[in-house]
């Protein structure tokens, strides 16, 4: 699963006017794959998947896989829910032509032991036409996936190659790490932790800031993966103080923000959403500036 090692980037979904803007999300797709992403999500939480309409988004998935053409890997990102049976009913609907893998957050709301975390992703990996990354996010489930159930998975099915650990813990990260099996990767979901993840072992991300920053973060999380932990750390610095404004409203508020302050997209997102507040976006484009003319560092 070698494709998925390196920079994913979780796509956003561009709005103007509450409709899905097309010309903004080919022109984000092209960015990426120019400024050297390995490859694409589309449709997860940073696309805003939960405020889509089931038709928005199979055409969001088709319009992405047309436009990248083959020329990057592509995984949907749609496939979580709360209720396992009607995820399991969803798995076979969407057109899924193009894209390599699925990937999949733990239940949320619902706060399931891990027995039932586990048993949810075993439905799961029975319907899935695909492979499938894992999610583990507990900062939107208000449940985490521990590294004993991930592993258990991990080892129980081979549909299971990936998992994006957005925790922010190292060392869960690590123990899955230590003991998952040769062929199955460890995959940072959580940007600012993500060059220490990597030093642990880990595979890569699947990033926010990559949808801005797509050159200084593919060569940060590369050269880390090649060992060199001198460039990558400078190229980590460069970025440091933008990932706290990114989030301070939300995501994918700030990261829509981010792209809009660079001339790629509106900064619209649907309610419950909102967008930027004008003092914090004052402050992100202030940082943004900071981190564009900072002396860049090649990988």
């Amino acid at each position: 699963m070698n494709q998925f090692r390196g920079t994913g980037v979780a796509l956003i979904t561009p709005f103007s006017n509450d409709e899905v803007d097309y010309a903004d999300l080919e022109r984000i797709i092209e960015y990426n794959i120019k400024g050297g992403v390995d490859y694409l999500v589309s449709l997860g939480t940073t696309g805003e998947a939960v405020n889509l309409s089931e038709k928005e988004c199979q055409k969001v998935l088709r319009f992405t896989a047309k436009v990248a053409n083959g020329r990057v890997p592509l995984v949907a990102g749609l496939f979580g829910d709360n209720n396992t049976f009607r995820l399991v009913n969803r798995l076979n609907k969407y057109d899924l032509e193009g894209y390599a893998a699925v990937m999949s957050a733990s239940p949320h709301y619902v706060k399931p032991n891990q027995e039932g975390i586990f048993r949810h992703f075993m439905e799961v990996a029975k319907a899935a036409p695909l492979p499938i990354i894992l999610y583990n996010v507990p900062g939107r489930t208000s449940s985490n996936m521990s590294a004993a159930t991930t592993l258990r998975l991990a080892h129980a099915s081979d549909k299971f190659i990936a998992i994006k650990e957005a925790s922010g813990n190292i060392v869960q990260a690590a123990k899955i790490i230590k003991d998952k099996p040769d062929n199955f990767l460890v995959i940072s979901g959580d940007d600012p932790t993500a060059l220490g993840l990597i030093a642990c072992g880990g595979d890569g991300v699947i990033s926010v800031i990559a949808n801005a920053f797509p050159v200084e973060f593919s060569d940060m999380i590369r050269a880390a993966l090649n060992g060199d932990f001198a460039t990558a750390a400078q190229l980590n610095l460069q970025l440091i103080n933008v990932h706290d404004w990114l989030y301070v409203d939300g995501n994918p508020v700030g990261i829509k923000a981010a792209l809009s302050i660079l001339g790629y997209c509106k900064t619209d997102v649907r309610l419950p959403l909102a967008p930027m507040a004008s003092a914090n976006f004052n402050q992100l484009k202030k940082e943004i500036d900071k981190a564009l003319t900072t002396e860049p560092v090649k990988a």
